[in-house]
């Protein structure tokens, strides 16, 4: 039975996770979790988890009440608390569901200790692909991704040589507004970005759908996780969201995997692999109710940040951090109706451009690149508000 750590409980990750888990009680159990601020939902999972002996929420403060409440767990606090769960020994498998730049140093931790990582947090690879990269080399563990658009790459690479490959092929929706163009783009509100055509997400990951930041974040990853360059790294839009991604070989043959937009294949998969398990509480795709797939090439002026992401990419060194910092604080500000959805393309752009570019970095250089990117956005929306 494998032993798992949960970060990000309560979000849309976490809890598919959960519900995986509890489909196969045979085959893992979770041990540990963090949930935020999310304390009513933590109750319900203790009662789900029976497992369960280390939990890490937000606020200190909460501490006292639950230790009381529950004496046989042991309990943490914030991010630091958040990484020390990560060094704990008795996991076999960290699932980093945490949304943001501070899943890094977990996922970071939990290699250090030689444990595997089920990764569903963008921002370790996009903010810290080289540390990441160097941890696995120097660690006795491995990395799994539970994107949807890796997870259908990692399939589809599995029995086949690297070298063979010609280039990955990553779909995307395109996006609450992928049927607008950029005029009529300024005056849409955060309740309609958040009305994605085929998933359902958390707020930020919709947002980042709709300007393809996201799209971008993940060719970023895909470079990381697969060693491929970036100039062999295409993105397509894809209404259905049936294909997940693809590989196209040397021999022009491409390799699909598809499936029903269900996150809870992937979660499987990387918890799983090298083997396959039934999928309980998913339906398979009904091919005779397929009437066509459709797809539509990517515009680098529409979705300006998706450009960026290959410059950002290809440049290395703190830039990730600096365009993944910047875009997290730009996308809280729009949400709360500070700034219109185009600025968010302007505040990540300027940012990149402003904070000053370094090459070889530590985890603290990152930190910092972080924090003056989130400055360089607040200074904007200072100058820009609604």
């Amino acid at each position: 039975m494998k032993k798992l750590l949960l970060l990000g409980a309560s979000g849309s990750i976490g809890t598919q996770t959960v519900d995986v888990v509890l489909h196969h009680k045979n085959e893992f159990c979770i041990i540990g979790l963090s949930i935020g601020y999310h304390i009513a939902k933590l109750h319900e999972l203790l009662q789900q988890l029976p497992s369960v002996k280390r939990v890490c929420v937000a606020e200190k403060a909460a501490l006292p009440a639950l230790q009381k409440e529950y004496p046989q767990i042991h309990f943490y606090s914030g991010d630091a608390g958040m990484s020390e769960l990560c060094a704990w020994s008795e996991y076999d498998v960290l699932v980093n569901a945490v949304v943001g730049f501070r899943g890094l140093k977990p996922t970071l931790t939990a290699l250090e200790h030689d444990k595997d990582v089920a990764l569903a947090n963008k921002e370790s690879l996009v903010a810290g692909g080289p540390l990441v990269k160097a941890a696995l080399a120097k660690h006795h563990a491995h990395l799994y991704p539970i994107d949807s658009e890796h997870s259908a790459i990692f399939q589809c690479l599995r029995g086949n040589e690297q070298s063979e490959v010609d280039k990955l092929i990553i779909t995307a929706s395109g996006g609450s507004f992928r049927d607008l163009d950029r005029g009529a783009l300024k005056n849409v509100t955060a309740k309609d970005a958040l009305r994605h055509p085929n998933w359902q997400m958390g707020e930020r990951i919709t947002i980042d759908s709709a300007t393809m930041m996201n799209k971008g974040f993940e060719v970023i990853e895909a470079h990381y996780l697969f060693d491929i360059p970036f100039d062999r790294i295409e993105t397509i839009i894809h209404y259905e969201s049936l294909i997940h991604s693809m590989v196209q070989f040397q021999d022009h043959a491409i390799l699909a995997q598809l499936g029903s937009p269900d996150m809870r294949l992937p979660i499987q998969y990387a918890l799983t692999y090298p083997h396959r398990e039934v999928i309980i509480g998913s339906q398979p795709l009904d091919f005779s109710q397929i009437s066509s797939l459709h797809f539509k090439q990517t515009d680098f002026h529409r979705y300006p940040l998706l450009k960026l992401a290959y410059e950002v990419g290809a440049r290395g060194g703190n830039g990730g951090a600096v365009m993944n910092g910047a875009d997290e604080a730009a996308v809280a500000h729009f949400l709360k109706g500070n700034i219109s959805f185009i600025d968010i393309e302007t505040a990540v752009i300027k940012a990149v451009a402003q904070v000053p570019f370094k090459q070889d970095v530590s985890l603290a250089d990152l930190v910092e690149a972080d924090a003056i990117a989130r400055q360089c956005v607040e200074l904007f929306v200072e100058r820009n508000s609604l």
